[in-house]
């Protein structure tokens, strides 16, 4: 099995298992469950460059990122630095995040939460609004269509936005539905974590107008940005071009300005 086919499986034990100790209605009942969430997708539209900063500490194709930095400095860091939105890895397993990471971030910020997991089952939906997600992540490479559709239908039921990730044209191919907020193309191969910025932009063009469009992965400078904006894409997801130095959101700023300098 590939890296991602590994992830999947070791997901599906987990909800199984986190299913017979949480059920779906105490979820429901969580202090977060019923709070009102704010729009991912609004605030990259209403943004010059709609960049959704990342946490993540590591990864299947980088190992350590970083570990030494508090996640509530980090995400504060975006937010003061400008970021859209801020997204965090909550899989423990192959990137070191967790769960309680999403609680500290909704703590400490305002930024619409996009909540970056390997979603298979509703259980993990319902559980991302009881910890405070705005957003939530689906990828096409492990859903079918159906699938798709029926868990971006349940997300919108209980006001999560939903995140589409694709890899080339036939995932999108199958995705074009009307149950999405955004859809973003990401220039890493989830199979083999080959990185192609080719990847967005032979995509950009076919991806509808209505939704808001996104270039994930291997983003790390202000050019690549600008060729990317150019070619029609409203926000970028980025992580570890921050995250691998000592002050992430230090770095945003700085990219930011970069980005408005003519």
């Amino acid at each position: 099995m590939n890296i991602l086919d590994q992830i999947i499986v070791q997901k599906k034990r987990e909800v199984v298992l986190k299913k017979s100790l949480v059920s779906a209605n105490q979820l429901e009942n969580t202090a977060l469950f019923n709070s009102r969430t704010t729009s991912l997708s609004k605030s990259v539209l209403h943004s010059p460059f709609g960049i959704i900063a990342e946490h993540k500490r590591r990864s299947p194709s980088k190992a350590t990122i970083n570990h030494n930095l508090f996640l509530e400095d980090v995400v504060k860091g975006y937010e003061d630095a400008g970021a859209s939105g801020i997204s965090v890895l909550t899989d423990t397993n192959f990137f070191g995040g967790s769960l309680d990471d999403f609680l500290l971030a909704k703590a400490s910020v305002k930024t619409p939460l996009l909540r970056k997991e390997f979603i298979v089952d509703e259980y993990q939906i319902l559980e991302s609004k009881a910890y405070g997600a705005d957003a939530i992540l689906l990828i096409a490479a492990v859903l079918t269509q159906s699938e798709i559709k029926t868990l971006a239908a349940f997300a919108h039921s209980i006001a999560l936005e939903v995140l589409l990730e694709v890899h080339n044209q036939a995932e999108l191919d199958k995705s074009l539905i009307p149950e999405l907020d955004m859809i973003g193309v990401n220039n890493r191969n989830l199979k083999t974590f080959e990185v192609r910025l080719d990847t967005s932009l032979a995509l950009v063009d076919k991806i509808p107008n209505n939704v808001v469009k996104i270039s994930e992965s291997g983003l790390h400078t202000a050019a690549e940005i600008k060729l990317l904006k150019s070619a029609g894409f409203n926000g970028f997801l980025m992580g570890e071009a921050f995250m691998k130095t000592n002050n992430p959101g230090a770095e945003l700023a700085t990219l930011l300005q970069q980005l408005k300098a003519v």
